[in-house]
């Protein structure tokens, strides 16, 4: 069931599923590219957390 399938219909509850899905999706993939990309740059200007 993929939405190039000929049988796929989009009715409303297709529509709110996908749109969700694709929202959450959509809020993870940011949250991981924040987090890697301030990983990066916090270890490029030295403030790793190895000295204790």
């Amino acid at each position: 069931m993929f939405p190039f399938n000929f049988e796929w219909i989009w009715d409303m509850s297709h529509l709110v599923f996908m749109g969700g899905l694709w929202f959450a999706l959509t809020i993870l993939g940011l949250g991981m590219a924040y987090c890697i990309i301030k990983a990066v740059i916090d270890t490029a200007q030295g403030k790793g957390g190895g000295h204790h």
